[in-house]
């Protein structure tokens, strides 16, 4: 096609313009159309492989979030807990710092004979314990050293601790019995202990009174 005028190639020009511009306006049209279907596809395959679904009722309650644990200061602890262990010696002579029945009580200086009295009768309810039966002397005074820091921090008033009869051990010897009681003689929160009731253990275990430190 040749153009004669100038108004004529301008007229030519803005056809072409328009023919291209009417190009690109289907070619819109129809990529949209292929996208729908394409939704319409996967929607249709998606309802098929869910089955049927319920709407949910909206509901006014609230979303209650899960607190976050607090943080554990894991080296401090185990700092102290070596401290502790460190702390509670086996060369101490009990004899020589307590006065002692033969049932094994004991009561800080200071502290009322009926203290003792109600200990043994169960005056006080037992919050927690610890088992040391089978264990190895360090490992039972690891354990007891970390135990009784617990119990401090808990406020806990009344525990008990089982040290066993000694019946699994070489001539029948309670080897953790006297040393527990070496152990706990040191640690000032502990302001007096019995030996358990037999319902609660009897010779195997101690019942001990914790106060403030």
């Amino acid at each position: 096609m040749k153009a004669r005028k100038l108004s004529e190639l301008y007229a030519f020009k803005q056809a072409l313009t328009a023919a291209q511009r009417d190009s690109v306006e289907h070619e819109a049209v129809e990529r949209a159309a292929r996208e729908r279907v394409d939704v319409d596809v996967e929607q249709s395959l998606f309802a098929r492989s869910v089955g049927p679904v319920t709407t949910l009722v909206p509901s006014s309650r609230a979303r209650m979030l899960n607190p976050r644990p607090s943080p554990r200061p894991r080296q401090r602890e185990l700092d102290e807990q070596a401290v502790l262990r460190e702390a509670l010696s086996d060369e101490i002579d009990i004899d020589s710092l307590l006065d002692t029945d033969e049932t094994l009580s004991f009561r800080r200086p200071g502290i009322r004979p009926d203290i003792v009295r109600k200990l043994r009768r169960g005056h006080w309810s037992i919050q927690a314990e610890i088992d040391l039966h089978g264990l190895r002397r360090d490992e039972a005074r690891e354990q007891l050293a970390g135990f009784l820091r617990d119990a401090l921090l808990s406020r806990l008033r009344c525990v008990r601790i089982v040290h066993g009869k000694g019946n699994g051990s070489p001539g029948r010897e309670p080897v953790l019995k006297g040393k527990v009681r070496g152990w706990l003689v040191q640690r000032s929160e502990v302001i007096a202990f019995v030996q358990a009731r037999a319902s609660d253990g009897g010779s195997g275990a101690l019942v001990v009174l914790l106060g403030k430190v």
